[in-house]
């Protein structure tokens, strides 16, 4: 059985201390759990944050470039994988994601919340305001989950991942 794959998307210098704190916190979990972390690559904000997690739990940590080369990557990616896609990686990070996890709020990652509504993927929002989270739960309320800390978010992604039998616990 393959691993799950988690994909942890967020603010990049705009990112806030706690955004930081969380993504490198869920990337220390996901690791832990022997998931895969996904990350939009960068060395910057929640991408930097949730890599540098996983990496200092010896996970797998994937990062999907923007640019032409390594140049800007994460120093915590296991495999970065150059796009040359700009912002249009985007639909790369949330299809090759089995979940999507929110961490924070930037234009950026609304555009990876929208699709990963339009491709219904389970998605839990951390660090979201109350405006953000209505936003997108009108939008979706089969795919988004509002947990109020990361115990509640490793537990539904459990239970999600069960669901679709990416794991057998």
């Amino acid at each position: 059985m393959r691993k799950p794959i988690v994909g942890v998307m967020g603010p990049g210098e705009d990112a806030t201390q706690a955004d930081l704190d969380t993504a490198y916190r869920l990337g220390k979990e996901i690791a832990r759990k022997g998931w895969i972390l996904l990350t939009g690559g960068r060395d910057a904000g929640v991408m930097d944050a949730a890599s540098r997690g996983a990496f200092e739990e010896r996970g797998i940590t994937v990062g999907i470039l923007p640019g032409h080369s390594r140049e800007g990557a994460s120093p915590y990616l296991t495999v970065p994988v150059v796009t040359g896609m700009r912002e249009a990686r985007n639909v790369v990070n949330v299809l090759t994601s089995d979940i999507i996890i929110g961490v924070g709020m930037n234009p950026g990652t609304a555009s990876e919340i929208a699709l990963a509504i339009k491709f219904k993927k389970p998605i839990f929002l951390l660090n979201s305001s109350i405006e953000e989270k209505t936003f997108f739960r009108q939008l979706s309320r089969e795919t988004i989950v509002l947990p109020s800390s990361i115990e509640e978010t490793l537990e539904g992604i459990n239970q999600v991942l069960q669901r679709i039998e990416l794991i057998n616990s």
